[in-house]
């Protein structure tokens, strides 16, 4: 018998899609959810009432928790009009859920505008979740690193047009 927080690994059906198990913490907020048929991220909300003062951060609460399947990862991404209207990004965009963590979703916040305060209430979509799958990676320590066309070549290497 499963255990309530255990992942159901489940290999990607015809559609193509990956159960998730999630249990809501606060059954008054609806799940996440896709805004629209093939959006990549679902809709996180805030489970509770903050305001974040300029240039502030704070870590605001989504009412869930998940038991993403081995083999995959959550990716915690800001919300693009959220951020072009009111300056609210991720601290640290993306964050990531390992497929081992079963604690509450918390959405590490930042107010980017110099001036006005972000007023979120409870209910509010504050972020969006990307689950991908992330294989094992094995490094291989070797001598030299077989060269490529980029190479060494960093930060604007592909021009700036």
């Amino acid at each position: 018998m499963l255990q309530p927080d255990t992942a159901v690994i489940r290999p990607l059906s015809q559609s193509g899609t990956v159960t998730v198990r999630i249990t809501r913490l606060d059954p008054s907020l609806p799940l996440p959810a896709y805004a629209y048929p093939g959006d990549a991220g679902l809709d996180l909300r805030a489970a509770a009432d903050c305001v974040l003062k300029p240039q502030e951060r704070g870590c605001i609460p989504t009412g869930i928790r998940l038991a993403i399947p081995e083999g995959y990862a959550g990716f915690v991404q800001p919300r693009s009009g959220a951020a072009a209207r009111q300056g609210l990004s991720l601290v640290n965009a993306p964050g990531l859920i390992d497929s081992q963590y079963r604690g509450e979703l918390v959405v590490i916040a930042v107010n980017l505008d110099a001036t006005t305060p972000i007023d979120i209430r409870k209910g509010d979509r504050i972020a969006q979740l990307v689950i991908l799958p992330v294989p094992p990676v094995v490094l291989q320590e070797v001598a030299v690193l077989e060269g490529t066309e980029r190479s060494e070549k960093g930060f604007g290497s592909s021009g700036t047009a």
